[in-house]
């Protein structure tokens, strides 16, 4: 297995789709699918930049 998979910022799971990120305080974070970026929405608003 490539050891330059990005993994998903919440669940960890492989990110097969770009499209999915989040711009944050911590910088720019990759998430596997739709679902996981609205729970890292809700979880950690305080740390997005919009």
């Amino acid at each position: 297995m490539s050891e330059n998979i990005r993994k998903c910022a919440l669940c960890g799971l492989a990110v097969e789709i770009e499209g999915f990120n989040v711009q944050t305080t911590e910088g720019l974070k990759h998430f596997c699918c739709a679902g996981c970026v609205s729970v890292y929405r809700l979880l950690n608003g305080d740390k997005i930049k919009e």
